[in-house]
């Protein structure tokens, strides 16, 4: 039988390899950007066009490579990082498998530019596909500059996998914070498609939260620190009053190695137990560091995943910290509206020291005269003149009024008629009644039918928003007092996007600038103490699924804003509510599924019920 195992030639073995290394650009922006923190740069450029596809470049100011380097470090498993497997336990950088480079050039054009502090020239290096297309000397800055252009140029199938550009998009950014949060000392820049998007300057941890996730988020953090022999915890905590329903803010580094840890996650869940609703997570920026032999990085292909050795220890040490930083911190004012202020000490007598009371008795009061005397008494009220004693006997004697009364006098009768339970059933002959404030059950012909309350209503207002945004009809409240709303930079950048489809489900926006948006106008179908979490929720959701320009832009917007504007679980409705609720959602177009494709309602026959008693 003829030999069937052969060695794959490189360039295939590389293109699998980055298989593993290369999802989308956004990991190609963390290997480069991790490989010019390793190169002890303080500060890092990235540029980015068509969300990656067409350019990511990267350029730092490290030590820079010598010619040599420049040229192994495209090679596969080559690294100046590990020397010897036991180096793996002992591990301080960020990339040490040798992988990424190699595995980038496979599936992309590459242009390497670097030098060396002690070199008087560097070197300029072209790769397309693993195949070094030239090395020349070249006039460089101290450095080194990658770009990557044409991304999976080669692998058509794999470039067709990618998401639209805002989605892509929203990925690198992603990972931008995450190594941007990680080393607050380097000065970071990010620019897309020529615009400026973030300028971090050189700073501390706390400023760097600042910076990316804008201004109003230093009122929110809760610090956070605590050192022991096996762990020491550095960061900040949001407070829970500012917690949201979307995963968003929430990041763990061990070792400055941004990681994603379920176990570690609820640690810091169950410190906020009591303090939060259960939809609600809570926003953490935590930074641990652990001696590196207690740790395997190794087991995971991206690194975002490491193994513990004793990590009963460090969720019990990681939950106390974050719980005993909120009992430290989290001292907010309580405002009582329904105070009695009648209860408050004047101000005036502050710092008079308290009197006895004295007590005053009238011994000559008299309740069966006519006029008590008042004397030298001063009664807190005026005692109303009341009739005297002899009134209550009046008309005792009258036989004629008592006879006269008793056909007025209703006897109980034996026989009990009427129903055994009130009878509720409104004027259109109907019965509906409210089950756990969550479904509304209604009787028809040959049984029941149940009704979900929250996609029903979502129903209505996806069809009325939709409508309002695609004829441009809306009807707007205007603000006395315009809303001031503070978002970050990219949560701007989407609202903006969407700015005219929002305009025509009735906002009214004064300004969009830095920070800041100004409402002056609302939908009539929203409360103004609603407009935050809308707009915050309607950010998340296209972050999560960016749908492109057109009719799926506008669907998802109105999908968004109704459930966000819906009536929710546990909202008690009135019979006239429960009505109108029903007739609404038979008048639509599509009355048996929600917005997201959900069954509203349920039928049940007498028959089903029937079955149950037998």
């Amino acid at each position: 039988m003829a030999d069937i195992i052969q060695l794959l030639p490189d360039h295939v073995a590389n293109q699998i390899a980055a298989g593993e290394v290369v999802q989308r650009p956004a990991s190609v922006v963390k290997e480069l950007l991790e490989n010019a923190i390793d190169a002890k740069a303080t500060s890092i450029t990235l540029v980015i066009k068509d969300a990656g596809k067409t350019l990511v470049q990267v350029t730092d100011n490290g030590v820079g490579m010598s010619v040599t380097d420049a040229r192994l470090s495209f090679e596969r498993h080559a690294t100046s990082k590990i020397k010897s497997a036991e180096d793996l336990f002992n591990l301080h950088t960020k990339g040490f498998r040798g992988e990424a480079l190699a595995s980038i050039a496979a599936i992309a054009h590459v242009e390497l530019k670097t030098k060396t502090a002690d070199s008087e020239i560097g070197t300029h290096l072209t790769i397309e596909g693993s195949k070094v297309i030239s090395q020349d000397p070249a006039v460089v800055p101290k450095g080194t500059t990658i770009s990557v252009k044409n991304l999976f140029y080669n692998i058509p199938a794999r470039r067709n996998f990618l998401k639209s550009n805002p989605v892509e998009t929203r990925h690198i950014i992603d990972e931008f914070h995450r190594v941007a949060l990680a080393h607050p000392n380097v000065a970071f820049q990010m620019l897309h498609n020529g615009s400026d998007v973030f300028n971090l300057p050189s700073s501390n941890s706390r400023q760097r939260i600042v910076n990316i996730f804008g201004n109003k988020t230093n009122e929110k953090l809760v610090p956070v620190n605590e050192e022991t022999e096996i762990l020491k915890i550095e960061g900040f905590v949001l407070k829970p009053e500012f917690g949201k329903k979307s995963r968003g803010e929430q990041f763990f580094f061990v070792n400055d190695r941004f990681i994603k840890s379920p176990y570690l996650h609820h640690a810091v869940s169950s410190a906020f137990e009591g303090l939060m609703k259960n939809d609600v997570h809570p926003g953490y920026f935590l930074f641990l560091e652990v001696d590196p032999h207690s740790i395997d990085i190794n087991i995971h292909p991206t690194k975002t995943e490491i193994k513990f050795d004793d990590e009963h220890s460090m969720y019990a040490m990681l939950r106390a910290t974050v719980k005993h930083s909120l009992g430290q911190f989290n001292i907010a004012p309580v405002l009582d509206f329904e105070r009695d202020k009648g209860f408050d000490t004047p101000y005036e007598y502050s710092k008079k020291s308290p009197t006895a009371p004295s007590i005053e008795v009238d011994r000559d009061f008299n309740p069966f005269k006519e006029k008590p005397k008042q004397g030298n008494i001063n009664f807190p009220f005026k005692r109303e003149q009341s009739a005297s004693w002899e009134s209550l006997y009046i008309g005792l004697n009258d036989e004629k009024a008592a006879v006269s009364n008793l056909g007025d006098i209703e006897f109980e009768s034996e026989e009990v008629t009427g129903s055994l339970f009130e009878n509720t059933e409104t004027e259109s002959g109907q019965l509906t009644f409210q089950l756990q404030n969550k479904y509304i059950v209604s009787p028809l012909k040959n049984g029941m039918m149940i009704i979900h309350q929250n996609l029903a209503h979502q129903r209505i207002l996806y069809e009325e928003l939709l409508k309002n945004i695609t004829v441009k009809e809306a009807v707007s409240q205007q603000l006395l007092f315009p809303l001031q709303l503070h978002f970050s930079k990219p949560d701007l950048e989407i609202i903006e996007k969407v700015r005219e489809q929002l305009e025509h489900t009735g906002f009214i926006f004064s300004e969009i600038k830095d920070e800041t948006i100004e409402i002056s106008g609302i939908p009539v179908l929203i409360l103004e103490s609603h407009v935050v979490n809308l707009l915050s929720q309607l950010v998340h959701d296209i972050k999560e699924d960016v749908p492109d320009s057109g009719f799926s832009q506008n669907d998802m917007l109105a999908k968004s804003m109704a459930a966000s504007m819906a009536i929710k679980t546990g909202i008690s409705l009135n019979k006239e509510e429960r009505e109108h609720l029903i007739n609404q959602l038979f008048a639509c177009k599509e009355p048996s599924v929600s917005p997201r494709n959900k069954l509203i309602f349920t039928t049940m026959d007498v028959s089903d019920l029937d079955k149950k008693f037998i």
